[in-house]
């Protein structure tokens, strides 16, 4: 599988996750169902399938286009530019 554009972008190394949780979740009192990790810059925050969708949201905000899944033995990733699943 070739690589979308968005991901030679990326920072090398991958960036530092900025929390352990979605913050946006937290301050809200709502529970994330599953994590997610911006590869740009480290933002965690919550999947589509929880209630606010921050990851897609701080896509939208900032275009940031490459996610991970930040789930423990999860190494996926997804380009919302490209709605594709990357390995």
């Amino acid at each position: 599988m070739i690589e979308c554009p968005h991901c030679a972008e990326l920072p090398r190394p991958e960036p530092a996750p900025l929390s352990k949780t979605c913050t946006e979740c937290a301050a809200a009192g709502s529970h994330p169902v599953q994590l997610r990790l911006c590869l740009v810059c480290g933002h965690v925050g919550c999947c589509d399938s929880s209630p606010h969708r921050h990851a897609t949201a701080h896509y939208e905000e900032t275009g940031h286009a490459v996610m991970r899944s930040f789930e423990p033995g999860e190494s996926w990733r997804w380009c919302y530019v490209d709605r594709r699943l990357l390995p």
